[in-house]
């Protein structure tokens, strides 16, 4: 997701509370000179609004918008493809805030089925009446993202698409980028409840990545996957651009095991 925390400071309470569309824009005008900036769901803010959906203050700034979405999703599909068939995909979002990045993956990757986890419980209410109002084929579930992946039910063999994103919390600096070490939870240890839980699946992590991110935390997160490659996305202005690092285990896109 798209984390900021100075622009959180820009919208003081509001960030609990649901946003009026005059408030959405005014956040993209004011933080990026672009009122539809907070463009979800293959539409402009004015058009989701329309539609009915609606967005917490802290989830406008957290989601992950339709530009970098897509990109991440397009790429996730195209790997995806790589793999032999197995059955419907199975794509998780453990820290699914607005639902948006599960939305993309799974329009790329039409035949897969989609469930996504989200632990705060206003942002779960409003996220789950959006998903329902625009018709999404997309579960989501309350629960925190280690009780949703222990519970989860997937054949042996079956591929998995996790996307992993949890808040960043103090680990993005200014200075010193972003360290995947000191995520919120850190995403090493939700890589390894990955790679324990479905050790008999085909596993596709899509890690969220910033566009300076620490060398060390992802070399500690590539030394887990049989193989490894990094996307950064030219979708935001100069030095904020975000990326993800592609990771497999139990299969190699392009050879005989995928």
């Amino acid at each position: 997701m798209e984390r900021y925390g100075r622009h959180l400071l820009l919208l003081g309470p509001k960030r609990h509370q649901v946003l009026e569309l005059w408030e959405v824009e005014r956040y993209g005008a004011d933080s990026f000179g672009d009122p539809d900036y907070v463009a979800i769901f293959g539409m402009r803010p004015a058009e989701w609004y329309a539609r009915g959906v609606r967005l917490l203050g802290r989830t406008a700034v957290e989601c992950t918008r339709d530009a970098l979405a897509d990109a991440i999703g397009r790429d996730i599909a195209g790997v995806a493809a790589t793999a032999s068939p197995g059955g419907r995909p199975l794509v998780v979002d453990p820290f699914a805030g607005s639902g948006n990045t599960l939305h993309w993956i799974t329009h790329h990757l039409r035949d897969a089925d989609a469930v996504g986890f989200e632990l705060d419980r206003a942002v779960f209410d409003v996220s789950r009446r959006n998903l329902e109002r625009l018709a999404l084929s997309i579960e989501l579930v309350h629960v925190d993202h280690l009780s949703g992946l222990s519970s989860l039910e997937t054949g042996a063999g079956r591929l998995l698409v996790a996307f992993v994103a949890p808040p960043w919390g103090e680990a993005l600096s200014e200075t010193d980028g972003l360290d995947l070490r000191r995520t919120e939870p850190p995403v090493e240890g939700i890589v390894d409840a990955l790679l324990d839980r479905f050790a008999a699946n085909r596993l596709l992590c899509a890690i969220q990545l910033f566009q300076n991110t620490d060398q060390a935390s992802i070399e500690a997160l590539t030394a887990r996957f049989k193989w490894s490659a990094i996307h950064v996305y030219d979708v935001s202005p100069p030095g904020q651009n975000h990326g993800v690092l592609l990771g497999t285990s139990g299969w190699v896109p392009g050879s005989r095991e995928g």
